[in-house]
């Protein structure tokens, strides 16, 4: 908890600000206890639905897991449960803004604070630059639909080859991808000019989103040739040495040894089925948003574990029919596409449904574009009021009663990230920083347990210390099989190191908690309303 005599030397990297401060600070911004368990379970399944199942499900089944992408979905629904099982139990403790950031302040103290708002960075800034490049792929297919077509080297980032959507076969090199820029530009215009979604725009934009996946999961199921089902599980390339033990427990075996030691990434077989879920892992990004409206719900104790387990069920329900109706139309080597279900009922060959998939996508992905920079934005909103970073971030328009200088800072950084990055390095960034960020609030939950056991929790993590360490577990694991790539694993390193040399040579010497100050009460400016 806070300090106010100033500890010095390693202590002070860990000073904590106490739950009642956070609870004081936040308690003007707090909005009325009016969610319910069916309200949440909406709620979250509208944040989890969006890029993941509509871009990278494609990708994970074309380069690593197969069919057996069915299975990943598994894996990783499964590690999101324990996960959200800790955020539960957290959010019913601390129901204030700020999620993961306020709660490791709460708890581990400042350093790791810091470091969890670096993670956040990559979990929202860099997932609203991949949401961009899987919104322009849509947004391509859909204008050449009306007959609008933007040329192929503009329409990708530099380097990444641009296949065609019938043939699949490469018709030009990528030089920027300006769709994903204009549509970067657009949301982060709204944002400051100020946007708040009413409860009708969120429940509709929902709608939408869960029809599409609904309605290719029911019209597609007729189409689907089961042929392509098999194998389930295709053999591991490059395959094992002659005499290998081939039992499904020794291939497991194998596969974890060859992600804890780095020795292979993981090209179908089983490995392909860990790599595949460490990639998808991105398609459940947002059920933590639930974990946020703790201080908006009626129970936190009974209704947010509720809506939050009850939306992930659902959800992966959802995600593995999606598959299961995917790689069954289209061959899964076929699948590696920015837009893979837009490409599976253009081969379907009925003009209507496609033409209604691509625009449900386009709504939907707009909307995780907007939400995904909101949230950016107000988390280092969060760390300039703290201190940790410059008050610029903290400013709001005197008029528009937004952050704007903040937003546009934050929208410039996702158009650069966007329109130059391809997919595959935007998508395994942003799932090392997630990962990385749902091991550390497991591990939150585990360290508040024994340093704070008589504080207030009107839901605690079942099995404890078993879940959220198995929780925490499974995130380093993944975490691992993504860190083998050179490319993702250099860049996340380099990007840890130069953050702590920017907390050292700023954030260290102008926290306000450092400095004995506290933060008052606030209203947030122009609230958006979650949706994923």
């Amino acid at each position: 908890m806070a300090n106010p005599s100033k500890p010095s030397g390693l202590g002070r990297l860990f000073i904590r600000k106490s739950v009642e401060q956070m609870h004081a600070e936040h308690e003007q911004g707090e909005l009325k206890k009016t969610l319910g368990p069916i309200n949440l379970i909406l709620l979250g399944i509208g944040c989890i639905i969006g890029t993941g199942i509509f871009v990278l499900t494609g990708r994970a089944a074309a380069e690593f897991a197969g069919p057996g992408i069915m299975i990943s979905f598994v894996i990783t629904g499964t590690l999101c449960a324990l996960v959200a099982l800790s955020y539960a139990e957290l959010a019913s403790a601390i129901p204030v803004s700020g999620s993961a950031y306020s709660y490791s302040y709460a708890s581990m103290g400042e350093i790791v604070a810091w470091v969890m708002g670096l993670l956040l960075v990559l979990e929202y800034g860099l997932a609203a630059s991949t949401v961009a490049v899987g919104w322009s792929g849509y947004t391509v297919s859909l204008l050449a639909d009306l007959g609008v077509h933007i040329p192929a080297a503009l329409t990708a980032a530099p380097g990444v080859p641009v296949l065609d959507h019938d043939t699949g076969e490469q018709i030009a090199v990528g030089m920027v991808n300006l769709p994903a820029i204009i549509g970067l530009i657009a949301v982060t215009c709204l944002l400051v000019v100020g946007i708040s979604e009413s409860a009708l725009v969120n429940n509709i934009v929902v709608f939408i989103k869960v029809g599409v996946v609904v309605a290719f999961i029911v019209i597609g199921a007729a189409y689907v040739n089961p042929d392509l089902w098999t194998p389930l599980i295709p053999e591991q390339i490059p395959a094992p040495a002659p005499g290998t033990d081939m039992s499904i427990w020794a291939q497991i075996g194998r596969a974890l040894w060859g992600v804890l030691t780095g020795a292979d990434t993981g090209q179908y077989g089983v490995p392909g089925l860990i790599t595949g879920a460490a990639t998808i892992f991105f398609a459940y990004i947002g059920f933590e948003a639930v974990s946020t409206a703790g201080a908006e719900s009626k129970n936190p104790g009974r209704d947010m574990p509720i809506g939050i387990l009850g939306s992930l069920i659902i959800c992966t329900i959802l995600y593995i029919l999606t598959c299961a109706v995917l790689v069954g139309i289209v061959p899964y080597t076929q699948l590696n596409n920015p837009a893979p279900i837009a490409l599976a009922v253009d081969q379907i060959g009925l003009p209507w449904f496609a033409f209604v998939v691509k625009l449900g996508a386009f709504a939907g992905l707009s909307s995780v574009m907007l939400v995904l920079l909101y949230g950016q934005t107000r988390i280092f909103y969060t760390m300039a009021r703290d201190g940790l970073i410059p008050q610029v971030f903290a400013n709001v328009h005197p008029k528009l009663k937004t952050p704007w200088i903040n937003t546009i800072l934050v929208g410039l950084l996702a158009m650069g990230f966007g329109g130059f990055m391809s997919l595959d390095s935007l998508a395994n960034l942003t799932n090392v920083g997630t990962l990385a960020a749902f091991g550390i609030v497991c591990l939150t939950v585990i360290y508040l347990r024994f340093a704070r056991p008589n504080m207030n929790r009107p839901f605690k993590t079942p099995l404890f210390p078993i879940t959220p360490l198995l929780g925490a577990l499974m995130c380093i694991f993944l975490l691992l099989s993504l860190m083998a790539h050179d490319e993702t694993r250099n860049f996340f390193l380099i990007y840890l190191a130069g953050g702590f040399v920017l907390y050292f040579a700023y954030g260290l010497w102008n926290s306000k908690l450092g400095k004995g100050e506290i933060v008052v009460g606030h209203e947030q400016p122009n609230p958006v309303q979650p949706n994923q």
